[in-house]
């Protein structure tokens, strides 16, 4: 290239570094003069105290008259009024590549094991628009994800996008693990999100197995990490989901738990001075909802299917965040105590699950057989408490005969132990045999 042609790139060039002090820290945020930024920048805050070289990363997340709101990625106790802010002047970035596979990863993309990421992987931001929706094509493939409730009554779509709802205790991780180790997709990207820091390498080890974590990326932000982080954490892993899945893969996402995302954001948003609206929820935390959410699914490329777990409160499915997610969402499965108590594990109530895409993949058959299927776990669940009093007789009721006969079966096809793995052909054919014959095997 000749020198002219350089002309226009050297022009563009900042030489300048620029820096600000601060001069107020109240609860969770920084207020600084200068430098100049703007709302997404990452910027270094030169802290003082014993250790003079210590750098801190705070994110600019506002702006109060002539101050700049800035919010931490991490502790900010040797902070003093008058330490340098340094501008960087562009967003969190991290770094992607094949060699993440297998890794543990934080907030910021940096492995919380040993490992050190080799140099020249490609560096991508966090925060991108979702695949335009004209480009999206058609969701038309089943995705096996191991699990006999999910793929026969349930059936998911390379690219779509469901829910896990449940309250605490259920078996959400369990039922994580499951589908990362069975599941036929090429990669899993799961998001381990305002865990107990116990409950990462738990997760890991027990849930996920070392088969399991051979194909997998972890991200995980604990819950005594900053709320930025937590939020942080969610874009993070979606950034690179959406990284092998533009090299045409097909990922698996996982992300546990959404609901903690949305904690997060309602902290930043409270600090910064937004109004509560929903139960305490900020406006923000439902616009970053669809904004994350959507960023999954498929493009002209690969696909992303995507798990999303979402914490109830006291069991209650309609709560603001599972209301918003599961309007945004291709799909629900509901986790039930009351099932789990009894033993039946996963504890899914297939009668307050949905796949919005189960009739565009499934033979006619298949449909059938999971229509009867539900018919006859509703009609006994509806007549169970006359049933179990001895109020009801045999012979008052064809339908509610079938269904006393078959429900013995029908709960024995529901139940699963964490390390069956079952094939989504033998998951399907087991629901036709089972409503044709009335027998599982």
């Amino acid at each position: 290239m000749k020198a002219n042609n350089l002309i226009p790139y050297m022009n563009n060039i900042d030489t300048f570094k620029r820096y600000g002090k601060v001069s107020k820290v109240v609860g969770l945020m920084l207020e600084s003069q200068g430098p100049d930024c703007k709302i997404g920048d990452v910027c270094i805050i030169h802290a003082g105290g014993k250790r003079k070289d210590k750098k801190i990363l705070a994110e600019v997340v506002g702006f109060k008259e002539q101050s700049i709101i800035l919010m931490p990625y991490s502790d900010i106790q040797e902070v003093a009024p008058g330490s340098l802010v340094e501008a960087t002047s562009s967003s969190l970035q991290i770094k992607v590549g094949p060699e993440l596979i297998g890794r543990v990863v934080d907030s910021l993309g940096e492995p919380m094991d040993d490992f050190t990421l080799p140099v020249g992987m490609k560096t991508t931001p966090i925060d991108r628009n979702p695949p335009s929706p004209l480009k999206r094509p058609p969701i038309s493939e089943k995705l096996e994800v191991g699990v006999r409730t999910i793929d026969s009554l349930l059936t998911v779509g390379k690219g779509q996008r469901l829910g896990i709802f449940a309250g605490s205790g259920v078996g959400k991780s369990t039922l994580l693990g499951m589908i990362a180790r069975n599941t036929k997709a090429d990669i899993n990207v799961i998001a381990l999100i305002g865990e107990r820091g116990r409950e990462v390498r738990e997760f890991i080890e027990r849930d996920l197995g070392p088969e399991g974590l051979k194909k997998s990326v972890v991200i995980a932000a604990t819950s005594d990490m900053p709320a930025l982080m937590r939020i942080k954490g969610a874009f993070t892993a979606t950034a690179i989901a959406e990284y092998f899945r533009d090299k045409g893969h097909d990922v698996m996402f996982m992300m546990d738990s959404v609901t903690r995302v949305a904690m997060g954001q309602r902290e930043v948003g409270l600090a910064i001075g937004e109004p509560p609206a929903t139960k305490g929820y900020t406006p923000s935390v439902f616009s970053i909802l669809p904004r994350l959410l959507e960023r999954t699914g498929t493009n002209e490329k690969g696909s992303i299917t995507a798990f999303y777990t979402v914490l109830v409160d006291g069991d209650d499915m309609n709560e603001p965040i599972a209301d918003a997610v599961r309007g945004i969402l291709d799909g629900h499965i509901v986790l039930d105590r009351e099932l789990a108590n009894k033993g039946q594990y996963p504890a899914i109530n297939v009668l307050k699950s949905v796949s919005r895409l189960m009739n565009h993949l499934s033979s006619k058959e298949h449909r059938y057989a999971a229509e009867k299927f539900r018919d006859l776990l509703s009609t006994y669940m509806n007549s169970e408490d006359l049933i179990n009093i001895g109020a009801y007789k045999r012979g008052a009721s064809k339908e509610i005969d079938a269904a006393i006969q078959a429900y013995p079966n029908l709960i024995s096809f529901l139940k699963q132990e964490t390390d069956d793995a079952v094939s989504l052909s033998g998951s399907i054919n087991a629901l036709i045999r089972l409503i044709e014959t009335g027998e599982i095997n």
